[in-house]
């Protein structure tokens, strides 16, 4: 992947897929002649311009490093600790880390018991990091990302839905990127677009029947997107449970799976 000289981009975030491959994204300016800041972004992201040789990823390999969330402190020895083992896709500024729990062996025996498993991708940016500030969540702004689905996993949904079975999403960012691309009567097509969907209380949700996800962040929008899938106080019982068992928290800390939801389900293209 060869950029032309004088390519824009986020200081801080390249590309993250919900199937991907990390590429350095947090930048060191090791010289003005490298990279030249353009401007603040009113968001506080800076807008970078730059100046290179080469191939603009292994430059991005060489200038810079792993992204992680800010709870995490210290650098990982092993970067692989950070990634999926379905990860294709390069680029990224976090990980979809309900996907780490699932080792070649847990994958294997899943499909020996007949479930089918499909991917999709999304790149998400640095709001995934973000708490929710505002008073009022409808004046919370979401990042614009970019998903996107191929034929082979449309077709999948789609049989699956006609079979009667449930699509189960290991994920916030996958139940996002099947949100964000179901059309307006349930079913699915090979398509991409840049979505900013907001999931809270409310929300009817049109592709997902069950989710996978880790224990999350208070006051971020993953915890509403849950909350709106599973009902508040369940969720609250579920993480009142989760500090009582000393579960783990966070990107390397424990998954809990949720289904059917709580009544929140639609097949129509309604909004929250």
């Amino acid at each position: 992947m060869d950029i032309p000289l004088g390519w824009q981009l986020f200081i801080q975030v390249i590309l993250i897929a919900v199937n991907a491959v990390f590429a350095s994204a947090e930048i060191a300016i090791v010289s003005m002649n490298e990279l030249k800041l353009e401007k603040l972004a009113e968001d506080g992201n800076r807008i970078v311009e730059f100046h290179y040789e080469g191939i603009f990823l292994e430059v991005l390999e060489r200038l810079g490093k792993m992204p992680l969330p800010p709870y995490i402190k210290a650098e990982l020895q092993d970067q692989e600790r950070y990634q999926t083992v379905y990860s294709r896709e390069v680029g990224s500024a976090a990980a979809p880390t309900a996907g780490l729990h699932f080792t070649k062996e847990l994958l294997e025996k899943i499909r020996e018991k007949g479930v089918n498993e499909a991917f999709v991708t999304l790149h998400v940016g640095l709001g995934t990091f973000r708490p929710v500030k505002a008073d009022n969540i409808l004046e919370h702004h979401m990042h614009s990302e970019l998903c996107m689905m191929n034929e082979e996993t449309a077709a999948l949904l789609n049989e699956t839905r006609k079979k009667g079975g449930r699509i189960i999403c290991v994920g916030t960012t996958s139940c996002r990127t099947l949100e964000s691309l179901v059309q307006p009567d349930g079913s699915f097509r090979a398509c991409s677009k840049w979505t900013d969907i907001f999931i809270y209380p409310g929300y009817k949700f049109k592709a997902m029947d069950g989710l996978i996800t880790n224990f999350h962040l208070p006051e971020s929008t993953l915890v509403m997107l849950v909350s709106a899938f599973a009902g508040r106080e369940h969720v609250l019982n579920a993480y009142k449970i989760a500090v009582q068992e000393k579960y783990r928290f966070f990107s390397f800390g424990d998954a809990m799976f949720l289904a059917d939801g709580t009544g929140s389900h639609d097949r129509t293209n309604q909004e929250p």
